[in-house]
């Protein structure tokens, strides 16, 4: 039998992201899973040095994670049922490979994530976090399509 004991759930907290949270919730709960949901924070490069600009990057990352871990506490709260073993982690870097190292670092059997569907130029200058993650990803991974048009 299918053995999965950690099911790993990345979210930029958009509707897509969550569509798929519900499919991670609805698959742990049938298999008696743990779930990890996952926030990936980018990484702002440095700006050149300038006397007249004061932005620290320091202090804005410090932001940004704690902007993602109440985000993470809130989506917990608000979307994964009550009596489901979940953990938050929050990533740094990019996104897709982010996902695959922290899929290895937690032994996830499954990584459960949204895909936008995006298309045409943008995917061909964006490229996409899913399908990377397909690629690089050492466990399965179940893509939960989002409505065309959507980002």
């Amino acid at each position: 039998m299918l053995a999965i004991k950690t099911i790993l759930c990345p979210t930029d907290f958009s509707e897509p992201s969550f569509e798929a949270l519900k499919y991670a919730t609805d698959l742990a709960t049938l298999f008696g899973a743990d779930l990890c949901l996952t926030n990936v924070v980018p990484v702002i490069p440095p700006l050149p040095t300038n006397p007249n600009f004061v932005f620290e990057i320091p202090e804005y990352e410090r932001g940004l994670h704690a902007d993602a871990d109440g985000k993470l506490r809130e989506s917990v709260e608000q979307r994964v049922p009550k009596g489901l073993k979940v953990r938050t982690v929050i990533g740094h870097g990019d996104a897709g490979g982010e996902i695959v190292r922290i899929a290895e670092d937690e032994r996830a059997d499954l990584i459960v994530m949204a895909t936008t569907g995006t298309t045409g130029l943008r995917h061909f200058l964006f490229g996409s976090v899913a399908e990377k993650v397909v690629r690089l990803s050492t466990c399965p991974v179940l893509t939960v399509r989002g409505p065309l048009g959507r980002t």
